[in-house]
């Protein structure tokens, strides 16, 4: 029954219909009568206190005075038409005006009885006014259903409030919807986590969010609401994963063998770090478990998460498997490519290549070496998914920048072999702890946080527009000396709507500044074909350009160690994450480097905040814990499958404990009770169900 009238469509609830329900769907996302008891208000305002006129201050707060209308007229014509009553309490008189539906108005206002307005109390010729208040009848209040001693604002929007739905009508429309659907609101938590942690019901915590009858309440329902969404995502991820590590057998890698150590004993260019070594033993331990790996890496930019994964590969390659790199471009493909085979330059290790624009006769080529075995490793992009690329027994699959494939894509990797291979997924994006334990929950996660011995911290400063020929004059001094910069803008062609230092307009100032033939500028953007790009990116590769100007399409993979210096025009238009990705594209060899930060002087508070986090620190995980406070987690949705995220209370960044709380929660019930059969957990597992339809079920799909 309550699965039934809860999915019953929008349009059927009383005072909705088919016009209303259009608005409803186009601008909420409201369709059934379980999406409107979930569209929470974004505030209350406190309606628990009547007020006196005669205690009138000052303007700014809501406000309720009970009285009578004493007299009321109708002024004006047409649009200017108005009906100002004069309203008094005992104490004092207040005017209060009309602009709209005047005849409802007038007709509430004949009937000589007692009311109670609430508005906004302004100040007009030294008289307080009120426009457009709402209208209470106390007889009537008292017998709607809910308590009515705070007033729940809805968001809504220009088109809906034309038609109608308004936040008042929202929330007449609430009313009706809880006084129809109370009796049939079950409870999903069991009784044993109610009782223990002291939580209101889901039908208390369904009320009071909406009409709370004091402050606590509605903090108690706040909390249960949190509390819900939090322990569900982290249940059907756990789910996921139990299910995963219990039923998928994975390619059983039992030895290290020669090729592994004789590379890491001979040919290994640098010392690992411990970093590195903990996460090796991480990986070994689970592609020696029989079991199939599913695990992220994550490492800040330059921590050295290519290495690692060529050291897996290369214990695929001693038990008898081949691998495959997945990058989201052909730049990023490329430079694994050329760095892994110069890695791998003294070993009998066979690399192949695989992008979009590999030509046929090298592909029919590819295809066979690979179906008889004898390329250990491909790397390539999207292309690696196509169905003509077929391994002769492909044991582990590398995704670098993983956030950049969809589920459907990566789920593809897994039907390159009978059993599917290990998954490795890689991310250079810091993600924060309450994040990754919400977006990768159903995953293992291995984190590098440790930079290479030998790197130099990069300095970051705030320069303003003031400080522009002394920032040119400290790019001479560095390519005099060598070496190379990056200039990155916001926009490629000015905009009239934003006074942005644009790409086009910085290359005249630079070509001034910095003349041929002393100088060689380059441009990349994202409007350029990719082997456009490709060119330019190569000749600054090869040095041929000491001054590479760009958009974004540098902020992630590209590896120019000889860069010392990444300038960053108009800063502020930046979030911090990209900012600190963009930073990472220098800092790679051994020179000291430096992230220059260019901004008007007038700033807001947050970009301030943003462009202060970025002086104080280079360590990515704090600039991602900065950065969700701030942003919120909004620009990594799309990293994991749509749902994951659909939080409508739920805080990342504020609700940490409860992040933390709720996972260790719903950890030690599957512990005890894996299947969710225990008579206590039914309500739970029926749920749980429910949410598993509803998003669907990515178990297996890294």
């Amino acid at each position: 029954m309550q699965a039934n009238l809860l999915e019953t469509p929008i349009e059927y609830l009383k005072g909705v219909g088919p016009k209303k329900a259009e608005i409803f769907k186009k601008e909420f996302q409201i369709f059934t009568f379980q999406d409107l008891l979930h569209y929470y208000p974004y505030r209350h305002v406190d309606k628990s206190q009547i007020h006196t006129i005669r205690s009138l201050e000052a303007e700014g707060a809501f406000m309720q005075f009970k009285g009578r209308v004493t007299s009321y007229e109708i002024l004006g014509e047409r649009h200017t038409k108005r009906l100002v009553a004069q309203f008094n309490d005992g104490t004092g008189t207040i005017e209060l005006v009309w602009f709209n539906s005047l005849k409802w108005v007038e007709n509430e206002l004949t009937q000589k009885r007692e009311f109670i307005v609430f508005g906004k109390p302004t100040l007009f010729n030294r008289r307080w006014n009120m426009a457009h208040p709402e209208i209470i009848d106390p007889e009537k209040q008292s017998n709607i259903g809910v308590p009515m001693a705070f007033q729940p604002l809805y968001s809504s929007s220009e088109k809906a409030k034309k038609s109608g739905l308004d936040s008042r009508a929202i929330s007449k429309l609430v009313i009706t919807l809880l006084n129809q659907i109370q009796i049939v609101i079950t409870e999903r938590l069991s009784e044993d986590i109610i009782q223990n942690y002291k939580l209101l019901s889901l039908k208390e915590a369904l009320l009071n969010v909406h009409y709370p009858a004091s402050q606590e309440l509605l903090s108690k329902a706040m909390l249960r609401l949190k509390f819900d969404e939090l322990f569900f995502v982290q249940l059907r991820l756990l789910t996921q994963k139990l299910v995963h590590t219990q039923k998928t057998s994975g390619h059983l890698f039992s030895v290290v063998g020669d090729t592994f150590n004789a590379y890491y004993k001979n040919y290994l260019p640098f010392e690992l770090t411990d970093a590195q070594k903990r996460v090796i033993k991480e990986i070994r331990a689970d592609v020696g478990s029989g079991k199939q790996m599913n695990r992220l890496l994550q490492g800040d930019v330059g921590s050295g998460k290519t290495i690692t994964a060529l050291l897996l590969m290369l214990i695929a390659k001693d038990n008898g498997y081949q691998s495959c790199i997945m990058a989201p471009t052909e730049i990023l493909a490329t430079q694994h490519f050329e760095s892994i085979t110069k890695l791998l330059k003294d070993m009998p290790v066979k690399v192949g290549f695989l992008t979009g624009s590999s030509k046929t006769k090298a592909r029919n080529v590819l295809h066979e070496e690979l179906q008889n075995g004898e390329i250990d490793i491909l790397i390539g992009t999207h292309a690696l998914l196509e169905d003509n690329v077929i391994f002769k027994n492909l044991g582990l699959v590398v995704i670098d920048e993983q956030h950049r494939f969809g589920v459907e894509q990566r789920a593809k990797m897994w039907k390159k072999n009978d059993i599917p291979p290990h998954i490795l997924v890689m991310t250079a994006t810091p993600i924060p702890r309450t994040l990754a334990m919400t977006l990768y929950g159903d995953l293992d996660v291995s984190i590098i946080d440790e930079l290479p011995k030998g790197r130099k911290p990069i300095v970051t400063k705030h320069l303003y527009e003031k400080n522009r020929l002394g920032m040119f004059g400290f790019l001479q001094k560095e390519i005099a000396a060598g070496r190379q910069v990056f200039v990155v803008y916001p926009l490629i062609k000015e905009s009239e709507k934003m006074d942005l230092f644009d790409l086009m307009a910085g290359y005249d100032l630079m070509a001034d500044c910095f003349p041929i033939p002393q100088y060689q500028i380059g441009i990349v953007h994202g409007k350029m074909k990719a082997d456009e790009k490709d060119f330019v990116m190569n000749r600054f590769v090869k040095k041929e350009i000491q001054i590479l100007l760009s958009t974004t399409v540098i902020e992630v993979g590209i590896d120019v160690p000889n860069a010392s210096v990444m300038v960053i025009e108009n800063a502020e238009r930046f979030g911090l994450s990209q900012l600190h990705q963009l930073r990472g594209r220098v800092g790679r060899g051994a020179d000291q480097s430096y992230c220059l930060l260019m901004t008007k002087h007038e700033l807001s508070i947050e970009s301030k905040q943003r462009l202060k986090a970025m002086t104080e620190t280079n360590d990515g995980f704090e600039i991602a814990n900065i950065d969700l406070r701030l942003r919120g987690p909004g620009d990594l949705q799309g990293t994991r499958q749509s749902g994951v995220l659909d939080f409508k209370l739920a805080d990342l960044a504020k609700d940490e404990k409860l992040v933390v709380f709720t996972r260790n929660l719903a950890k030690e019930i599957l512990e005890e009770d894996p299947d969710l059969q225990h008579p206590k957990n039914q309500s739970m597992r029926q749920y749980l169900g429910e949410v598993m339809r509803r998003y669907g079920f990515f178990g297996n799909i890294s």
